[in-house]
């Protein structure tokens, strides 16, 4: 810097000294618009268009692949229905309300599970990830739970239970509130430690650091770490109710089984697919709405 001016009319300077050394060297402000307008690589996102394009293809790709099988006679009606049945059959049960009782009760079941295992796992695993005490007291011990198999508890939660709902809302529990634990300690610790810091500098208790810094930066971590949660807790109720249940999607599925209606299984199967597939896409819209998140789809 030139001594004797003022430290903004020296930035000042500077900046325009580099910006007329940018415009004398036009090769390499091509080279740079060049990697700006790469359409594909690590890390390069692509257009909505195209990113819905390519899934739709896929999707239709196997549809088609699944249409030939069925009717070239590949594999026997019995080992996979043709698409049409299944479509027909889906018809049939939503036409009598099997399926809307049946859908009715799992999204209930779901809901109240995820729930109550998220309103816990929230406030436990932001505290064992910014305390240390906590985390000496809490962490093993959620290890050591999240290793027992979940399909273990399924006949001790009957005898604890019963096979109500209660016993669906354990279970899903049990699947998921060890993890999402662990995932949430692990969303405050990756908090930088240069905003605690200036917390500190700032002279605001750890009350004020916690609320104000530590969970609003670790927010969007904990909102995927829900997401992703989210379909283990549809694969745990559906264990639930292939096991003990009256009602829901999974009880449906192996009521079919004994009758041997391949085409009422993978018609559920593909439903549950789809469920799981709106309820992970909603979140990651609403994740990007709440959070200002830049996704890898523009």
């Amino acid at each position: 810097m030139k001594a004797g001016l003022p430290v903004v009319d020296q930035v000042s300077e500077e900046r325009a000294v580099k910006m007329s050394q940018a415009r004398s060297a036009p090769g390499v402000v091509t080279r740079q618009a060049k990697g700006r307008r790469r359409s594909s690589g690590i890390g390069v996102p692509i257009a909505r268009s195209r990113f819905v394009m390519i899934a739709v293809a896929v999707f239709a790709g196997l549809g088609l692949a699944w249409w030939g099988a069925t009717t070239l006679e590949l594999v026997k009606p019995i080992f996979l229905p043709s698409p049409a049945s299944v479509v027909s059959q889906l018809g049939k049960l939503a036409s009598d309300g099997t399926l809307w009782l049946d859908l009715q009760a799992s999204m209930y079941r779901i809901a109240i599970g995820f729930l109550i295992a998220s309103a816990l796992a929230i406030p436990i695993g932001v505290l064992i990830g910014s305390f240390g005490a906590w985390e000496a007291g809490v962490e093993p011990l959620v290890d050591f739970v999240r290793y027992m198999p979940v399909v273990a508890f399924v006949p001790l939660s009957i005898l604890w239970s019963g096979t109500g709902d209660t016993q669906k809302f354990l279970i899903i529990f049990i699947g998921t509130f060890f993890q999402q634990v662990l995932m949430i300690m692990d969303n405050v610790k990756r908090v930088p430690k240069d905003f605690i810091g200036l917390g500190r500098t700032l002279g605001l208790p750890d009350r004020k650091i916690l609320t104000r810094i530590v969970v609003p930066s670790a927010l969007p971590g904990i909102w995927d770490t829900l997401r992703i949660s989210l379909g283990w807790a549809w694969t745990w109720l559906v264990l639930a109710e292939l096991v003990a249940a009256t009602s829901g999607l999974g009880y449906r599925i192996i009521v079919s089984q004994r009758y041997f209606q391949t085409n009422t299984i993978i018609g559920y199967i593909l439903l549950l697919g789809v469920l799981g597939l709106i309820t992970d896409q909603v979140m990651k819209a609403l994740g990007k709405v709440l959070f200002r998140q830049d996704g890898h789809v523009q």
